[in-house]
């Protein structure tokens, strides 16, 4: 009512604490923010698959961890018509005095691609492993924090990354996962068997042979069955 807007007062007092800090600490996390994180959680997802190898379930399990990084490429592909309807400028085009970290960037801001795939791999990490999930959603939120602080982004093109990225993983889960797993199964029967098992190719389905009913034997079942 009072024409204040609690997007850019959020926006002020994050991106502030860049104008205060010391450059070696905004270059740091201009680096961070900008490609450190998303090659962070691309290491997590290799351990996190390194290690579901040595799983019993390992088709499934290296099934869940390969749609983390899906998800993420079909949260940004949808993030494209979202950003083409909403149009929103970057805030520091609108709004003068921030400490623009990152400048030069012309695309619009609604909604973060950086905040949309490292939600949508940390969530994909969550489905598959706790553990490496929670790690990955932590890096997502630092992500978004850094957004913010570089002056790149308002918080709620951060949110509404949050939001795209958590729906499109959890939502296509099971259809992922019902394509996925019987892709994997067949990839750990062929000679490309590392990329899902550690101990070696899983065994064939070997059919039993058919046993010829000998002729005398034919005869008497015949007799048998007359009878």
């Amino acid at each position: 009512m009072d024409g204040s807007n609690p997007d850019v007062d959020v926006l002020d007092g994050i991106n502030g604490l860049a104008k205060d800090a010391p450059e070696w600490l905004n270059r740091a996390t201009k680096f961070v923010g900008e490609y450190g994180l998303v090659a962070a959680l691309a290491v997590l997802c290799l351990i996190a698959w390194w290690g579901a190898r040595r799983r019993p379930d390992a088709p499934g399990a290296v099934a869940g961890l390969v749609w983390a990084p899906l998800a993420a490429g079909v949260a940004l592909l949808a993030n494209i018509p979202i950003r083409a309807v909403v149009e929103r400028p970057r805030p520091f085009r609108v709004h003068a005095g921030l400490e623009v970290l990152i400048p030069g960037k012309t695309d619009f801001s609604f909604v973060s691609d950086h905040a949309t795939l490292t939600m949508a791999v940390g969530v994909g990490l969550f489905i598959a492993h706790r553990v490496y999930g929670l790690i990955g959603i932590g890096l997502a939120l630092l992500e978004g924090f850094c957004r913010v602080y570089m002056g790149v982004h308002y918080p709620t093109d951060v949110i509404g990354g949050f939001a795209l990225g958590t729906a499109v993983a959890l939502l296509l889960a099971p259809v992922a996962q019902a394509m996925l797993i019987p892709v994997a199964t067949a990839v750990g029967r062929s000679p490309a068997w590392w990329l899902v098992r550690a101990g070696g190719p899983a065994p064939r389905a070997v059919a039993e042979p058919v046993t010829a009913v000998p002729p005398v034997a034919r005869e008497e079942r015949d007799e048998d069955l007359a009878a």
